[in-house]
């Protein structure tokens, strides 16, 4: 296909400004279109803001602004879009809607012009079956705001050609974005991936295992991640969140894996939509989080003793080496004697069941999450059964806090918090590659660039170690008899093949 140099935008709000924004800068000249006239001047003016400042911070030349500035044309109805290479909607998500601007578009542009949609949610198939040529349709998802998210979907629709989503990825490199190529399934790569974090965020919290501030906390200070669960989802709002959960959900025929959660109904249907309403699930003033002190330390008791169940080979050599380095030696024997702490380190468990599986005494009996390394400036997780005495709650709270790190108590819960909402993220990441939605290099791009985690989740995987991920999941299944928790049959694959996760299909 020839090269593309002249781009239409349909709609002038945040999205089609910024797609017009990085366009024009690319040395493309583009035509605006709006059914507002006025959107078209105050998204030309809002650029022309945005220039000046990237002008005063040194991150464009003079020439470079008024080249920009000259490359952005307002179209005057659709009929000016006649001579575009390519047409990008982003409009209002109606299906409705867009199959009529694209008939629209249809008797205007040239033969060889790509009709291109920034959809987030709806079937690229399904808008592309409104054309008289469904061929030149595809979707090209950029993500808000579109300068800064330098990840772009190019999604191919059931009769798109392969040249139209070949000159879109290549566009998408000339925009200096990094283009990623999905089939068109719900959710396409980035919001399908995402489901991992909040579905199980909520779980967790349903089930009373801890607070939406626990959660955030252990995920961001544990795990590593930018972000928790609840304070992603008072940033997207749930007007926006809470749909998508469900769309994704029941365009899945209700796949248990995104089941969402009465918890976002709920306050969605009460308006603690989250950050922008002022009230979430977190409060902010001036808009800054409220975020609950957390309980004081405990008091470590004088000449406690530990015992760390040998059940788990390596949690159990973790969590010995960190007490051997924190200056406490724990009790040797095959058996822990009447008066130690106990600690177990399940992979999936609860306290619970190690409890019952392992003879222990549950009311001296504390899980500890050891699939993460210690360090002092990681957080830890201690974990307590409906059994566990107060006392020796607070000995394990004390002991895991000794040299300084913050520890979060929570209730019993298979795989804690950080191993099951990790452990989801790798798994419905692995299914995305296994329904070939995506290649698993451009799954791990799209993740990263798109929701910020701090490695692509096949990549995790392999780093906190594939069969690790799969004795995780398949723990929680069998404690909870949830569907939910099954591993995708690439993970399962490739543990047993010894392969990494981002193995891709043979050729």
């Amino acid at each position: 296909m020839a090269e593309i140099q002249t781009l239409g935008v349909v709609g002038a709000g945040a999205m089609g400004r910024g797609i017009a924004q990085i366009a024009a800068q690319a040395g493309l000249t583009v035509r605006l279109y709006d059914t507002s006239a006025q959107a078209v001047e105050a998204a030309r003016s809002a650029l022309a803001d945005t220039w000046a400042k990237l002008a005063a911070k040194g991150k464009l030349s003079a020439e470079q602004v008024s080249a920009a500035q000259a490359n952005v044309v307002p179209a005057a109805d659709v009929a000016a879009l006649a001579d575009c290479d390519l047409v990008i909607e982003a409009i209002i998500e109606r299906l409705d809607i867009k199959r009529e601007l694209f008939a629209q578009l249809e008797a205007v542009v040239g033969p060889d012009c790509i009709l291109a949609s920034n959809t987030s949610s709806l079937s690229i198939t399904a808008i592309a079956a409104g054309c008289k040529t469904p061929q030149r349709v595809a979707g090209y998802h950029f993500f808000n705001p579109v300068p800064l998210m330098k990840v772009v979907e190019v999604i191919d629709g059931l009769r798109t050609e392969p040249a139209v989503g070949d000159a879109l990825m290549a566009l998408a490199r000339r925009m200096g974005h990094t283009p990623v190529r999905a089939k068109d399934m719900p959710g396409f790569i980035v919001n399908h991936a995402g489901r991992g974090m909040n579905t199980e965020g909520l779980r967790v919290a349903q089930e009373g295992v801890a607070t939406f501030a626990q959660v955030d906390a252990v995920m961001r200070e544990q795990a590593g991640f930018r972000m928790g669960p609840f304070e992603l989802l008072d940033l997207t709002a749930l007007d926006v969140s809470h749909p998508v959960m469900e769309s994704i959900y029941r365009q899945f025929f209700d796949e248990p894996r995104f089941k969402p959660s009465p918890i976002t109904t709920v306050r969605f249907a009460g308006g603690l939509i989250g950050k922008k309403a002022g009230e979430g699930f977190y409060t902010y003033r001036d808009g800054q989080k409220q975020v609950p002190a957390e309980p004081a330390v405990p008091a470590l008791p004088a000449g406690l003793k530990v015992w760390v169940s040998p059940a788990h080979a390596e949690g159990q050599a973790r969590v010995r080496a960190l007490l051997q380095a924190n200056g406490v030696e724990p009790v040797e024997g095959a058996t822990a004697p009447a008066d130690a702490l106990i600690l177990v380190t399940p992979f999936g468990d609860d306290v619970s069941t190690s409890v019952a599986e392992q003879g222990l005494d549950g009311a001296r009996t504390v899980g500890v999450d050891a699939l993460h390394a210690f360090e002092p400036t990681r957080r830890r997780t201690v974990m307590v059964s409906p059994a566990t005495q107060p006392a020796w709650r607070d000995a394990a709270h004390a002991l895991f806090a000794k040299d300084g790190a913050a520890v979060t108590v929570i209730d019993d819960s298979p795989g804690f918090v950080a191993q099951r909402i990790v452990a989801c993220i790798v798994n419905i990441a692995a299914d995305i590659a296994q329904q070939r939605i995506a290649t698993a290099a451009d799954i791990d791009r799209a993740v990263t660039l798109g929701l910020g985690y701090p490695q692509g989740p096949l990549a995790m995987g392999d780093a906190l170690g594939a069969a690790r991920i799969l004795e995780i999941l398949r723990n929680v299944q069998r404690v909870t008899g949830d569907p939910r928790y099954r591993p995708s049959l690439w993970l399962q694959r490739r543990v047993q093949l010894g392969l990494s996760l981002l193995t891709d299909h043979a050729a």
